[in-house]
């Protein structure tokens, strides 16, 4: 059970892990153990997440979702299969729990009497800069 919130748990059940072998230099352990984990999650498809943390989410991570709506997500940072898996998990964790909370709506506000002045203050000087450049006309 991955356990975000309180109130956000995912079954394990949901979860398709894969593993394949690391890139990059090798040895024994890299050339023989698949150790790279990847995570696959139906993330469209999911009733454990809220429909509005779910619809936060797909918005959010448009771009890392595949075209069924599945997310992947892999790791091959540790030499061990079961911590790369975790490490996989502590990822989507992270990723969940910045969609949980719904971002504060801006509250629109009108501007003060001092705004005002400063902001008409700052086309007058403005304009009478540009007046300067004119030629000088002759009355």
């Amino acid at each position: 059970m991955l356990t975000v919130t309180d109130k956000i748990q995912i079954p394990l059940s949901e979860f398709e892990f894969t593993y394949a072998r690391s890139g990059g230099p090798g040895g024994q352990n890299v050339n023989k153990v698949s150790t790279k984990a990847q995570l696959r999650w139906a993330v469209s498809e999911s009733p454990s997440l809220p429909l509005s943390v779910r619809l936060r989410f797909l918005e959010k991570y448009e771009s890392r979702l595949t075209t069924t709506g599945e997310i992947l997500i892999s790791s091959q940072k540790y030499r061990d299969q079961r911590m790369n898996a975790d490490y996989c998990l502590a990822k989507l964790k992270a990723m969940i729990e910045s969609v949980a909370v719904p971002p504060k709506l801006r509250k629109a506000t009108k501007p003060t009497r001092a705004e005002k002045a400063r902001r008409i203050e700052a086309k007058k000087q403005l304009s009478g800069k540009k007046q300067n450049r004119r030629p000088p006309t002759l009355d």
